[in-house]
This record gives structure tokens, sequence and C-alpha cells, in this order.
């Protein structure tokens, strides 16, 4: 038994080892590190796990007729990392693989069903577990399919004396080194996925980098800011070429292929065509896929990324090389984060266009939401997660995202209220990033209110809350946002706070309309709401903190 056990030990050796200059690979690695497999992505993996499991078979040791193996490791391996369709293939390429070298075995037959029965298990097993402990699940599942084999070995195989010298010598060997092996394989491949993580939050800094510099051409589009937003992200990417277009024109383009993609000419590549056409990223690795009409062209390979307008495709960037090849994970990550990132400041962009329509108290109220120094906080904040929580620091460009194109998109028609309370849900968990603990907020909503309402009437009320009653008290604070039905025709919307509390003269200002013009939002939602309704704001001086109550009926429009 110990000599079998150092041979399974070897052999499990030579697999990882082998799993190591595979992992090592770009080609694997630009598979393993997708978001979502393809097809043809699924098949390969299949090929490569189930390969593991021939060579562990191949490698492994007769033992009276029966081969002490290793084959448990790819099939299990790949099933728990990969999926049930990895999982399921690899076992029977193994398993075929199996019963074809041992016809008439003795031990052939359960072998064949294990080998088989592990791809199907692991997939399952894929459905339970997280990258946190799926190597545990690894060595359960191997653990538990060895003890299966050698129950199938005791009832299948014959003769019966010959089945029980086999599995007395075998397994406990190959339950420890099989379940080992598939444990150390996981750790292995997932150091992988760790790295892809990495580079994700790698990515986003390089973004929020390209988008500090970039910000001072937004504030006046024109065709020489698009020229060097292009030169910014082209030398912080080391890309050769970057060009931005809209729907059917080129905006700028900096780099290889300056002389044929010309700024104001028609876009001349089918590959962009149809990244518009479709609003879907597309990853181009050759030429032929760019499908540039010019004979010599220099652009081998890139990735175009629509730009959008809320729903609206309205352009495109293209980061492109001078190689075929040349796009990774890496690099689609970070044409994805620079597509959102300056989709949202083209929307940003539209504020100076806005400017000329200030005598509507409404843009007033928009203007004085876009605060600039929420904007830099919010930022400052996301990249501190950047880091230590990419998952997070995402989810808060997503947040900032909606909170800014809600505020870029508001005007005369009245909106959704849930859609109202989208933008302020939003703007809440980037203020509530950026304290932690000090801010809670408890929502209290009726479901199914069919009501619409003038846009920004309830975010600058919570804002007030946040600002001026829970922050400047040295303790946590807490905002409860009640909206109730009144009857089919009337809502109930109201603000509480269990902070300092708002001062009696600050009340008169808002009901008089007195406020200074820097501190306008909460008194023009006074405002509106009477010039709409008839009626304003009901501000209470609480014991503790402040109350906001306001009616609002429906809306047509």
């Amino acid at each position: 038994m110990i000599e079998i056990l150092k041979n399974l030990t070897n052999n499990v050796g030579y697999i990882l080892f082998v799993a190591f200059i595979i992992s090592q690979s770009n080609s694997f690695k630009k598979i393993i590190q997708k978001d979502k497999f393809r097809k043809n992505d699924l098949i390969a993996l299949s090929i490569i796990f189930g390969c593991f499991g021939i060579l562990g078979t191949y490698i492994g040791t007769d033992i009276n007729g029966a081969i002490a193996n290793t084959r448990m490791i790819g099939v299990i391996a790949g099933g728990i990392l990969c999926g049930p369709f990895v999982g399921t293939v690899a076992g029977i390429i193994a398993g075929v693989h199996r019963f074809l070298i041992g016809v008439g075995g003795i031990t052939t037959v359960p072998c064949v069903i294990t080998t088989i029965t592990a791809g199907i298990v692991s997939g399952i097993l894929y459905e339970k577990c997280d990258s946190k402990n799926n190597w545990i699940y690894g060595l359960i599942g191997g653990i538990f399919m060895e003890s299966l084999e050698m129950l199938l070995i005791l009832i299948i195989s014959k003769p019966f004396p010959t089945a029980i010298a086999i599995v007395k010598n075998i397994y406990i060997p190959m339950g420890f080194t099989n379940a080992v092996g598939i444990s150390v394989l996981i750790l292995l491949i997932q150091n992988i996925f760790k790295e892809k993580e990495q580079i994700a939050a790698k990515q986003a800094q390089i973004a929020l980098e390209i988008a500090n510099k970039t910000l001072p051409y937004f504030r006046e589009i024109n065709s020489d800011s698009f020229e060097k937003i292009c030169e910014i992200i082209k030398d912080s990417i080391n890309a050769d070429s970057v060009s931005i277009t809209d729907r059917e024109h080129v905006l700028a383009h900096v780099g290889l292929g300056s002389d044929h993609h010309v700024k104001g000419a028609k876009i001349l590549t089918g590959a962009t065509e149809k990244v518009i056409k479709s609003g879907e990223i597309l990853e181009l690795n050759s030429a032929e896929l760019i499908n540039c009409p010019y004979e010599n062209c220099p652009l081998k390979s890139g990735i175009i990324a629509p730009l959008k307008d809320g729903e609206e495709i309205i352009g495109s960037l293209k980061i492109y090389y001078g190689k075929e090849g040349a796009t990774s994970f890496r690099n689609r990550n970070l044409a994805v984060g620079l597509s959102q990132i300056i989709s949202t400041q083209l929307e940003i962009s539209k504020l100076g266009k806005l400017k000329e329509m200030a005598n509507k108290a409404e843009i007033k109220a928009l203007q004085a939401q876009i605060n600039p120094h929420f904007l830099f906080n919010a930022l400052n904040t996301i990249t501190s997660f950047v880091r230590i929580n990419p998952n997070k620091a995402r989810e808060l460009i997503i947040n900032l995202s909606t909170y800014l194109r809600y505020n870029l998109e508001i005007g005369d028609t009245p909106v959704d209220i849930y859609k109202e309370m989208e933008q302020v849900k939003a703007y809440i968990e980037v203020e509530k990033a950026r304290f932690g603990e000090k801010l809670n907020v408890i929502y209290d909503i009726d479901d199914n209110i069919d009501i619409k309402i003038p846009s920004l009437i309830i975010q600058p009320i919570v804002e007030n809350s946040v600002k001026h009653g829970i922050l400047k008290n040295d303790k946590k604070g807490t905002i409860k946002i009640e909206i109730k039905k009144v009857d089919n025709e009337k809502v109930k919307v109201s603000i509480e706070d269990d902070g300092i509390g708002i001062s009696q003269e600050v009340i008169d200002k808002v009901y008089e309309g007195s406020m200074k013009e820097s501190k306008i939002g909460i008194s023009n939602v006074n405002n509106r709401l009477k010039y709409i309704y008839g009626r304003g704001l009901q501000i209470e001086r609480l014991k503790k903190g402040t109350k906001t109550t306001f009616i609002i009926e429906q809306l047509k429009g």
C-alpha cells in the first residue's frame, strides 16, 4: 500500500506540473477569465480537463488487473471550476478512454460508471459552492467518488476475492491522492480567477484616472476636445490608436491609421457599424474582422465599445493595435469601463446646454443637485474601494451613473414615482459608502402606486436630511422615507431624520422663498410644489430631528 501511495503521489505531481504549465499560457487564461463561457470555450475546457483524466489513467499503476490512478482529478476539478457541461463531457472523455484501453478488465465497468458520474456530480457541486470553499467540495467529492468506485468494484467485479484484494490495496491511496490532487488543482487554477479580479481592479483605477484627466475636455465638447480625449486614452493604456465616432462619422482618431480614418469622414469599418447597430462590444483579433476597406490599413486587432445616452446608441469608442491577437480580458474590461465613463461624461456635458434653460425652476433644481463636491467625493470613495473591494467599486460606479443620468434627463415631463426613487436610492448608496454605519436609511413605500410626479422632488429633501441633519451630528443617524397612498389620486410623502434638527429661521426662509441661491434646493422644491399643486412642504421640528411632508396628486403627461 505504501508503494502504491508513493506512485500515486508522483502521478499527482505530474498532473499538477502539466496543469501549471497550461495555466500559465495566455490562451488558457483568455478562456478561463471570461465572464461568460461560449460554446467553443466550454468544448475546449472539456477537452483539457478530460485529457487530465486520460493522463491520470495512463500513468496509473497496475494492481491485480486494476489500475490505481488519478483520473478523478481532472474530471472533478473541471466540473467544480467550470460547470456541469465541462464536468460531464470531461467525465465522458476520460470514461470512454478508460473503457477502450481496458475492455473486459476486472474493474473497467465500475471505473467507467464512476468517472462519468463524477463529472455529473462535480457539475452539481459547481452550483452549490463558491470560490472560497470549492476546494473543500473538491476534497469531499474526491473521497466520495472513490468510495463509490470501490463499492461498485465489490458489487460488479468478479471474482469477488480478487475484487476485495484490489479494494484493500488501492482504496486508501487512491482516495487520499485524488482528493488532495483535486483540491490542489482547484486552488492552482483559482489563482487565475484571482488574477482576473486584480486586473479588473487595476483597470478600474486606470479608468478613473483617465476620467479625471479627460474631465476638463468634456466641459466644452468639440472636435479638438475629442482629439485630446483620444490622446489621453491612447497614452494611458499603450494602445496604437484610439478613435471616437458618432453614429455615422469619425469625431476623432489618434494614432495608426490616421491617414485614412480622418476626423469628420464617414465611418469606414464594417465592425464599427455592427457595434452601433447591435449595441454590443466587439473584440477583433484580425484585420479581416475589423473589415476596413482601405487596402493597407495597419490596424490588425482591436476592441469597439458602444457609447450610449440612456438606451440609445450615440457612437463608439475604438481601441486598436498594430498586431493581430493583441486583445485580452484586460483590454476588453478596460474598454467597457472607459465606454461607460465616456457615456456618462457626455451626458454630464449636457449641463452647458441646459444652462440656457435656467429660467425654468426644474433646471435650477438640477443645477443645485449636481454638486461638484459630491461628485469628487464620490469618485474618491470609489477609488478607495478599487483595491480593497473591486465589486463594491463597480456597484458605486453604477449608482453614481444612475444618479447623474437621472439628473441629466429631467425636464417638464412628469416621471414615475418609482423612477424618482431609483435616483434617491442611488444617491443614498454613494453616501452610505462614504460614511458607513453613521448613515442608516429605512424605506416604507407602498406597492402599485400609479402616479407620476415632477422630477427631483424627493431627492433634494433627502440630501438636506443627510447633509444638514445626520452628518452634522456626532452620532449615528437614521432617515425614514415613507410613500403612502391616500387614495387613487393622491400620495403622501414624508422624509424624517433624527439629526440635529432644522432651525425655525430656515423653515421661515423656505416658506418665504428667501433662501440664498447657493442653498436653493429645498426652497425650490417648496416653490415648485406650490406652483403645481397649490400647496408646498410641511416642515416640522421634532424633539429629535426634522420631518418634511407633502402631498402629490396625479399629473398628466
